[in-house]
């Protein structure tokens, strides 16, 4: 009879969960700027192992101290959803908790994993909505006393104080997620007033389309109209390039950001994600 435990994921397992990430469909990623097997090495990433053979993983290794998403799930055919989330999770809660930690969360978009994580105590607090811009003629404003320029790596630590001044701490993305996202944009750009940077975005892009992966403005500067500012100049760069689609994401109950992509004609393309989060400290 073959000995199922859960066990901390290791380098030495990159083939094998190599393999279960090429052949198994049942897979939980999260949206993210790095690839699973690149955590390995990292802790909280663990291995449901049978018999020497991996057949069940979970990663959610931190990047902000008290913040744990939930990076991958994925799991062989021989499990059930729920029982193999079951066995990793107990795991997981446990030594999360010890660490510190204060919530685990996950953008859902296969069923199967809601259901899994609704079982285990996990609420949705919000929903993720996906928006598209279609070319079309918008209102150009510019921001008095503010300037556009390209983003530089140097400006990576004011571009970090910026995001963690205006998200809450769940969506805070710490500077080396920033650095992953500014090596992989098709145009980044920030904006700066007499006191330095105050506003910025990071775009990606291929094909004929783009995709506005990051964009904020410090509170303090709330009302200049930066953001519009950044977008305006953001689709004005963009068309230039013959490039005539740009989707964003954003949170359902972000009125500011969903007012800010109505005015410039996106609309919601349907697709909707819940977000699941399960309190430690509760």
């Amino acid at each position: 009879m073959l000995t199922t435990f859960v066990r901390p994921a290791s380098p030495a397992d990159r083939q094998q969960l190599s393999n279960l990430l090429f052949f198994e469909t049942r897979m939980h990623r999260h949206l993210d700027w790095r690839q699973p097997l690149e955590w390995l090495g990292n802790p909280f990433y663990w291995a449901l192992d049978e018999g020497n053979h991996i057949t069940a993983a979970l990663a959610c290794p931190p990047e902000a101290p008290t913040i744990f998403w939930i990076r991958l799930f994925v799991f062989s055919g021989q499990w059930r959803a729920e029982d193999a989330w079951s066995l990793l999770w107990r795991s997981a809660r446990e030594e999360i908790a010890q660490a510190g930690g204060a919530q685990v969360a996950a953008i859902v978009m296969q069923p199967w994993f809601q259901n899994a994580l609704a079982m285990s105590g996990f609420e949705n607090r919000q929903n993720i909505v996906m928006l598209e811009w279609r070319y079309q003629p918008w209102v150009r404003k510019e921001a008095a006393g503010v300037r556009l320029r390209k983003m530089e790596p140097a400006d990576l630590p004011a571009v970090e104080r910026i995001d963690s001044a205006a998200f809450a701490p769940l969506w805070q993305n710490p500077q080396t997620t920033l650095r992953a996202a500014f090596a992989q944009a098709l145009y980044a750009s920030v904006a700066e007033a007499e006191r330095g940077i105050i506003g910025y975005q990071i775009s990606t892009g291929s094909g004929a389309r783009a995709h506005l992966a990051r964009l904020a403005v410090h509170p303090t500067a709330h009302g200049r109209g930066v953001a519009h500012h950044l977008l305006s100049d953001l689709l004005t760069r963009l068309t230039h390039h013959g490039l005539g689609k740009l989707s964003v994401n954003t949170q359902s109950d972000n009125a500011s950001s969903l007012n800010l992509y109505q005015k410039f004609g996106f609309a919601r393309t349907g697709e909707e994600y819940p977000v699941y989060v399960f309190d430690l400290r509760g």
